[in-house]
């Protein structure tokens, strides 16, 4: 927390402790909509009812929930009453309106729906109908397009008199039944003469668009790449039906970068819905803890069938963990690297050989490195040329196979439909423990006779 939000934040509790609320009404009309939002993660329910009654602009107050994580908005707006609520959705987007409503239980959200405008309430009942994560769940339906039969001069009129744009920085250019026909920036608008169409002049190669059933994720790497603040959104027709604006992307990137790493550390999103609700945070995340305690056990058990060679040497102990931990270290990193590289569309399946075979290389390198120091480490230890040279053979082949298991992992959860970032982490370190342990003993078995001589 930054030091103005830390000095605001101390302020805001002062005055709802001293019930100062018209003081506090004062001090929210100098508050940016934003950083309202953001004291609203710091606060209880009752802080931020108390907060939100004081803002007396439904403008302002639609911002303030657009800024905060949808479900936190649901559980705030389902503590105050049914006008205000219509109110403040009105005053929003309705893409965002859409995200809200949809966190709301389902009996409210039928009221608030059945309380607003016909006209609104169609638009958001036709937005509800999209997946939540497709371009279509994310669009904004208040965006700018003109004809192709307006002439420039008829075009910039029509711009100047524009007002629930959500943003005018490309004009989209429709035929008569609303096909999408190119795009315009509003540079190109302004450097051509007044009497040109815009049939003449609009852009139809360099048209990005995307289907209405499009994955947000897909649709925020395009943008991405493309480096352009807005992109149309269209049915099978070609008909345009909204766009998704940068903004929308940014969060987009935040909420999938924020659930892969949820995933990646076997717990999830939905825990910040139960807030501390013990047992239910705990069944969310046993599951995945449940993996890797089988793991254990069967790493247990291999390494009671390998107990003659342990009973014999039985310094072996002493590596057990750095050869396990080292390898489950090297299989999470390359894991990780690609699970992101799959989220963000710079690794596919046309570039996992090159991959595969760049990890290999670093596993290798890195085993050899840190088998040439663990293997030291234990001649100086143990005073056994041979243990050395077991405990170095072990990490280095350890470490290159985990290397390998980082990246076969995720593939293979990939090419089967299974989302790798939650499924690669707990397997890649039971699979690492276990061909870890195999190839320790494996290998300390194969030299018994020179370690126990």
């Amino acid at each position: 927390m930054d030091q103005k939000i830390q000095m605001l934040l101390a302020t805001v509790r002062k005055l709802i402790r001293r019930s100062a609320l018209p003081n506090l009404a004062n001090l929210l009309k100098k508050t940016h909509p934003a950083d309202i939002a953001h004291l609203f993660r710091y606060l209880d329910i009752n802080e931020q009812r108390t907060l939100f009654h004081l803002i007396d602009d439904s403008d302002v107050a639609a911002e303030v929930l657009s800024e905060i994580e949808h479900s936190s908005s649901a559980q705030l707006l389902a503590q105050i009453d049914k006008d205000t609520i219509v109110e403040v959705l009105q005053a929003m987007p309705y893409d965002d309106s859409v995200d809200i409503i949809q966190n709301m239980p389902e009996e409210l959200a039928e009221e608030i729906l059945s309380s607003m405008h016909d006209d609104e309430s169609e638009e958001i009942e036709q937005l509800m109908l999209y997946r939540e994560d497709s371009a279509g769940g994310i669009m904004s339906t208040e965006f700018f397009c003109l004809n192709q039969d307006l002439s420039v001069q008829q075009a910039i009129a029509a711009l100047q008199e524009a007002e629930d744009a959500e943003m005018v920085f490309y004009v989209y250019v429709v035929d008569d039944e609303r096909h999408l026909i190119g795009v315009l920036s509003l540079r190109q608008l302004l450097t051509v003469p007044p009497q040109r169409l815009l049939r003449d002049i609009v852009d139809t190669e360099g048209l990005i668009s995307v289907r209405v059933d499009t994955d947000q994720e897909e649709v925020a790497q395009l943008v991405a790449k493309y480096n352009i603040l807005a992109i149309p959104v269209v049915d099978d027709q070609n008909h345009l039906l909204g766009i998704v604006t940068v903004d929308d992307v940014i969060d987009v990137m935040r909420q999938e970068a924020t659930e892969d790493f949820y995933k990646m550390a076997g717990a999830s999103e939905e825990e910040l819905l139960y807030g501390f609700k013990s047992f239910k945070i705990a069944r969310l995340r046993l599951p995945w803890l449940i993996t890797n305690l089988f793991g254990g056990v069967i790493t247990g058990y291999l390494m009671w069938l390998f107990r003659m060679t342990l009973e014999q040497i039985i310094a072996l102990v002493s590596f057990v963990p750095v050869i396990t931990g080292m390898g489950g270290n090297v299989g999470g990193q390359s894991a990780t690297i690609v699970v992101r590289g799959f989220a963000t569309g710079r690794i596919d399946f046309s570039t996992l050989r090159k991959v595969f075979f760049k990890e290999l290389r670093v596993g290798i390198i890195m085993g050899l490195v840190c088998g040439l120091v663990v293997g030291l480490v234990a001649v100086l230890w143990h005073g056994n040329i041979y243990l050395g040279l077991v405990v170095a053979v072990a990490m280095a082949t350890a470490m290159t196979v985990a290397a390998t298991t980082g990246v076969l992992a995720p593939t293979f959860f990939k090419r089967i439909g299974v989302d790798p970032a939650i499924a690669s982490s707990p397997f890649v370190q039971t699979a690492n423990d276990i061909t870890g342990i195999l190839i320790y003993f494996s290998t300390a078995t194969l030299f018994l006779d020179k370690l126990s001589s």
